[in-house]
């Protein structure tokens, strides 16, 4: 085969590409567009920063309304809002005002702050979500999740029974920080980070923090005094053995009236959840049965002075607007780091159960969720719930469910609940003075069954095994050690599966499939046959660098040997690398395939390549790898390839 022309194809040729000789066909491949320079794949999330809020030809006046309108999206809708959607949008926030407010309650003391952040948690959060938040659906809150995260790392840093003053002040500075990280992923666009924490992690992770949460609740359901700060299931089921056996063999009077009200209430939970699942008319039910057990249960317990027979209460509830928390930020001593690592643990947690509960039911109603302005969103509601006295809030999956079915349109949903919510920490806090601490037990149990999907998990070990091996690794992490190594064990599978794939990267024998000019696997398609003295591989991995080099090469040169073995096939006369899934080669990489080239020749083997991508052959032909193996030797296709092998003399070993 002769030297390939420099000329490039002329305009003419483009409209008859049947009649395009091989050379020219050769030609495109050798002479793409430069790649882009490096300083482009640094800069380019910078640029698109920029023009995150606004975009090009438009006047100042144009650019600083498209900015107002990105960072604030409900400017875009409020104009054509009409009253029939606040009628929707009034009935879904009081029914999910309703929900929230016994729930805030039980995940404050899940937390291990007193009850009326949690309260704080739902007015300022939801307040400025609705503003700058895309979503239409997501309920804004404090979560079951997150409030375990900071109950089992916050005590490590400041025990909340010698100082809870220091550690609520922590926990500030943790949802500070955390809100910081939200805000910057979403500045940045960082979100690919929250997606290292896998689905099959997360379900996993989901699972393992249920059963951990309602083994938390045994304290309030038993009405045990001396409980454990670890989280573990062992240490748990250990404390609360040790607890009701010292208090039986010491004689202190143990009063069961909080287990039979915890689980009274939680089987009238249950049954209106299942009530609520089976008729949908009915969705209403399992919304306000949480508020009519509190009313309910602090009623019996005010006229039946149950409180003077051991009956533990929630007591006083400190009521009105939410205080600032700024002079209470920590930002000097040695607990600086430690907030910081915990608020970037909750931000991704948070992030990650909030933009997977906001596409659910974005994808439901047919219109699509940004998740980097989720993250910006997010971010800032953090950021000013930490100087309000909030904690970490983010999306609810329970709540957005039933806001999603009480028929919300936009986000005045959450205004409607942030602002009932207010109403209800002004007027009615004292109210809730004799309310049982078993009741928000069993509201926090009665939540706990949507966060376990065994269907899930099993779907994820018919599909794929790794994945599932993340899942039972998160889960067990959980459950057995601490929420920190079951997050690490996930994310440490996940890794090593990504590093699997990268070491032991796919790699293809490919034959004729016949009556076709297509080359597929041998192995996927038994009926595919290989030409004669030709060895056609495919590399179906991302990058070929360091760390699978060496593999490809000695698989190569393994095949080969297999092949030239074989007397009746014949001596193996050239290699054709097959490279259109190759989007990346680093200098290991050329200096294996030099190494490759140089070793193949000893054998009297040729070399070629097909299709690589414009990234590669720039680097090939900077190298002057290309002109090693010879320009003549670089094709578009494989049947390109393996026609010019068959019609040119080769060299003989």
């Amino acid at each position: 085969m002769s030297s390939a022309p420099s000329m490039r194809v002329s305009e003419q040729e483009h409209f008859h590409l049947e009649d395009t000789s091989d050379i020219e066909r050769s030609i495109w491949v050798l002479n793409p567009p430069n790649p882009p320079p490096l300083r482009n794949k640094l800069f380019s999330p910078l640029k698109k920063t920029v023009s995150f809020f606004s975009s090009k030809k438009k006047t100042c006046l144009g650019h600083a309304v498209s900015f107002l309108e990105s960072l604030f999206p409900i400017l875009t809708w409020f104009t054509n809002y009409k009253a029939s959607k606040f009628k929707e949008d009034l009935l879904a926030g009081l029914t999910l005002a309703s929900l929230s407010i016994p729930q805030s309650i039980g995940y404050a003391n899940l937390a291990k702050l007193d009850p009326q952040y949690g309260l704080y948690t739902s007015v300022v959060p939801p307040l400025i979500y609705a503003v700058m938040g895309s979503s239409r659906e997501i309920a804004i809150g404090p979560v079951a999740v997150v409030s375990l995260l900071l109950s089992s790392l916050v005590p490590k840093v400041v025990d909340p029974a010698v100082d809870p003053d220091a550690y609520r002040n922590v926990v500030f500075t943790v949802t500070l920080f955390a809100g910081i990280f939200q805000a910057a992923f979403g500045i940045f666009r960082l979100g690919f980070l929250v997606d290292f924490l896998s689905h099959a992690a997360l379900v996993g992770f989901m699972a393992g923090a249920a059963i951990m949460i309602g083994l938390q609740q045994l304290k309030g359901l038993l009405g045990i005094t001396h409980f454990t700060n670890k989280t573990d299931v062992i240490s748990v089921l250990e404390s609360v053995y040790k607890s009701l056996h010292q208090q039986i063999t010491s004689g202190e009077k143990w009063y069961p009236l909080n287990f039979v009200i915890g689980c009274s209430f939680l089987i009238f939970l249950l049954i209106a959840r299942f009530v609520g699942r089976r008729n949908k008319k009915l969705f209403w039910l399992p919304a306000i049965a949480p508020l009519l057990s509190v009313i309910l249960s602090t009623l019996i317990v005010y006229l039946s002075k149950a409180d003077k027979n051991g009956v533990n209460i929630i007591k006083h509830v400190k009521g009105g607007l939410n205080p600032s928390s700024v002079q209470q930020l920590q930002f000097h001593g040695p607990q600086v780091g430690q907030a910081a690592k915990i608020g970037l643990i909750s931000a991704v947690i948070a992030l990650t159960e909030a933009i997977a509960v906001g596409r659910s039911f974005a994808s439901i109603k047919g219109y699509h969720l940004d998740g980097n302005k989720e993250m910006l969103a997010m971010g800032c509601m953090n950021i000013a719930g930490s100087l309000s006295s909030c904690y970490v809030a983010t999306g609810s999956f329970s709540r957005t469910a039933v806001n999603f079915s009480a028929g919300c349109q936009t986000s005045v949903s959450n205004i409607v609940m942030a602002v009932t919510v207010f109403l209800c920490l002004e007027l009615f806090t004292r109210l809730l003075y004799y309310t049982p601490v078993a009741i928000l037990a069993s509201i926090i149990l009665s939540a706990l069954p949507g966060l376990i999907d065994i269907s899930e998990a099993c779907y994820i070990w018919k599909v794929d095994k790794f994945d599932f091996l993340a899942c039972i690794g998160a889960f067990l992490g959980v459950l057995f050690e601490s929420v920190e190594i079951g997050l690490l064990v996930a994310v440490s599978i996940s890794f090593a599966k990504i590093l699997i794939q990268s070491i032991r990267p796919g790699i293809e024998v490919l034959g004729r499939v016949p009556r076709t000019e297509a080359f597929c696997d041998v192995s996927q398609y038994p009926m595919a046959t290989s030409t004669p003295g030709m060895l056609v591989i495919r590399i179906s991995s991302g990058s070929l660098c360091f760390a699978n080099a060496n593999f490809v090469r000695e698989r190569i040169l393994k095949w080969v040997a297999e092949e030239e073995n074989e007397l009746a096939k014949g001596r193996v006369q050239a290699v054709i690398l097959d490279m259109s899934n190759l989007m990346n080669v680093d200098t290991s990489g050329i200096l294996i395939l030099e190494e490759l080239h140089k070793r193949l020749l000893s054998r009297g083997v040729q070399l070629a390549m097909v299709n690589p991508r414009w990234l590669v052959i720039h680097k090939l032909k900077v190298a002057h790898f290309v002109d090693k193996i010879g320009r003549q030797w670089v094709f578009l296709t494989v049947a390109e390839a393996v026609d010019a092998c068959l019609s040119s003399k080769l060299p003989d070993p």
